[in-house]
């Protein structure tokens, strides 16, 4: 895969820009996830939280996670970016003019900054949902992301509030003032937040549902599937549009981002479900095999593994061709009908997610 984006660092962190490509789908998550370990630095250093609540926020934010959401941002934000630039970037070929319009780029990239906020905000709403599903009142899990779990790790009162503080803190990053990133766009801000509020929203609502339907036997896949666009994709929606937003997209663009996280999010949920009767507990970084213990409605138990993971790989198919149309500045496989993920960040996460183990 070759990504438009560069690792170059500045007062403001790792900036993307057109000129350098990344080489690897490995490299791009790599970068990505750099940068979101600097930004959660700096967040719990603006926020000035007091012990042991900031130790646990840092514990549950800084462990193995998969990191799918924020890398959900970046990678709508390359591709979208990437997308608009070939569309509209004439040929130059006055080496100084490219380097003095790549230095003006690096220290005056404020739609990158505003990318940032959106995965730091992503991924702090969803490490709270999680630490509050963990709870001896939801899930009563011991294991996330490989390591005990924050009620385990401190006790419950200090996880209730962990989980309290980071649902206030993915709000009050997208405007808040912070070393490293550049004053917020209170356009762009207005806009991320009528993305994320309601979707935020649904994700609760989404986990009521989940809880309800464990009472219930039989539920239909159209119940089912009601449940998870809300309790999972709702804020996978909330990722794609966001980065895409930050980067400039189109009102057709925005709609090809939501159709595609709409699929996306449900292949995500449908594919989970199989890997927690599949893998291991170490491989998955928590309690394999915890659905069943809790006699939860899965897709494996509608379905059957098989036809899960059948329908899984369609959803995901379904997902990149929603978004293929929209993304100008790739090529074309030996079928020209058919976008390869080689130079595209969003396909090739795709890809990635389709190929994941845990």
């Amino acid at each position: 895969m070759t990504v438009s984006l560069t690792s170059s660092t500045t007062s403001t962190g790792v900036i993307p820009s057109n000129f350098v490509s990344f080489q690897s789908t490995e490299q791009f998550h790599g970068a990505v996830r750099a940068q979101l370990a600097q930004d959660i630095e700096v967040l719990f250093a603006y926020a000035k939280l007091p012990s042991p609540l900031v130790d646990a926020c840092r514990y549950v934010m800084t462990g193995q996670g998969k990191l799918v959401r924020p890398l959900m941002v970046a990678s709508a934000f390359a591709s979208i970016n990437s997308s608009n630039n070939a569309r509209t970037d004439e040929p130059n070929d006055d080496i100084n003019t490219l380097d003095a319009e790549l230095d003006a780029l690096l220290e005056n990239d404020s739609d990158y900054d505003m990318s940032r906020r959106a995965a730091l905000a992503v991924e702090l709403l969803h490490t709270y949902s999680l630490v509050h599903d963990d709870l001896p009142c939801m899930d009563d899990d011991e294991l996330r992301r490989g390591q005990p779990t924050a009620h385990i790790a401190f006790d419950e009162a200090t996880a209730l509030l962990a989980g309290d503080v980071l649902q206030t803190l993915a709000f009050e990053v997208l405007t808040a003032e912070m070393l490293t990133f550049a004053p917020f766009d209170a356009t762009i801000a207005s806009q991320l937040m009528a993305i994320f509020a309601p979707r935020a929203r649904r994700m609760v609502s989404g986990q009521m549902l989940d809880l309800n339907a464990e009472a219930s036997a039989n539920i239909a896949q159209d119940d089912l599937e009601a449940i998870h666009r809300d309790k999972t994709g709702a804020l996978i929606e909330a990722a794609m549009l966001m980065g895409g937003v930050c980067a400039g997209a189109t009102a057709p663009q925005r709609m090809a981002l939501q159709e595609c996280a709409q699929y996306i999010g449900l292949a995500f949920q449908v594919q989970d479900d199989v890997l927690d009767v599949t893998m291991t507990t170490d491989t998955l970084g928590k309690p394999a095999g915890s659905d069943e213990k809790l006699d939860k409605s899965t897709y494996v138990k509608l379905m059957g593994v098989d036809d899960a993971t059948s329908y899984a790989q369609s959803l995901f198919n379904d997902g990149r061709a929603a978004i293929s149309h929209e993304l100008n500045s790739r090529e074309l496989s030996d079928n020209e009908n058919t976008i390869g993920a080689d130079n595209d960040a969003l396909l090739a996460l795709i890809e990635w997610l389709w190929s994941r183990k845990k």
